[in-house]
């Protein structure tokens, strides 16, 4: 439970113009679509993904990390990071692909490989109304079979050059692009709900803050006086 006096003590130190930002990413953002990336082991490629979801209103991430540790640049992420939420999947001796999978199906998402094969579903014809996980994969490899065998569908960007792929961050802005613009478009209610707005806002605020563990601090002292 936010407490809402804790808030309004914290807003007399973040500018007006910052807290109105926050408000206005949080009132854009969504779960109803989230980004699974697997095994992407260069640093730019993952840190471009991670721009994008936050550009386009993508709260969460899910990292799968059986071969290759996630890093995010601040020099591609612009800090995009920082206002992300992060779920890794990186046991050892476990199956990570699977056990992202699984939680994903639990929160009601259907999985969607990003793939070029010709039975694919085309973005255009995607349907958006749908809670949807979409997974990439590198671009040489792609994803991997525990991915294309649980997915419920693929889906292909429609390509009319030679080359038959995309790099994964072109990729996944692409995608997130269209599907977000849809998706607003609809009568879907996408939005964040009210309580996790809240503790966004407030968790935000806390990292807009220098010091903020002695500010803390100094608040609930001031509370128990």
């Amino acid at each position: 439970m936010v407490d809402h006096n804790y808030v309004k003590f914290l807003e007399t130190i973040v500018s007006e113009r910052r807290q109105q930002l926050f408000k206005e990413v949080l009132n854009n953002r969504t779960k109803h679509f989230t980004v699974a990336i697997e095994d992407i082991y260069q640093a730019h490629n993952a840190s471009a993904v991670v721009r994008s979801c936050d550009i386009f209103g993508v709260q969460d991430i899910h990292v799968i990390e059986s071969k290759y540790r996630f890093k995010a640049t601040n020099q591609v992420a612009k800090g995009a990071q920082k206002w992300m939420d992060f779920t890794y999947y990186n046991e050892y001796d476990t199956n990570n692909t699977k056990e992202s999978i699984k939680k994903l199906k639990e929160d009601g998402y259907q999985i969607v490989a990003t793939s070029p094969h010709n039975e694919s579903c085309l973005l255009p014809d995607f349907d958006v109304t749908k809670k949807s996980a979409f997974f990439f994969g590198v671009e040489k490899e792609g994803l991997s079979e525990d991915v294309l065998a649980a997915a419920d569908v693929s889906l292909k960007i429609p390509m009319v050059g030679f080359t038959e792929s995309l790099n994964i961050s072109v990729a996944a802005a692409i995608i997130l692009n269209d599907v977000t613009a849809r998706l607003r478009a609809t009568d879907v209610d996408w939005k964040l709900d009210k309580d996790f707005q809240d503790q966004k806002y407030l968790e935000w605020l806390e990292k807009s803050i220098k010091s903020i563990k002695k500010i803390k601090e100094r608040y609930l002292t001031e509370q128990q006086d």
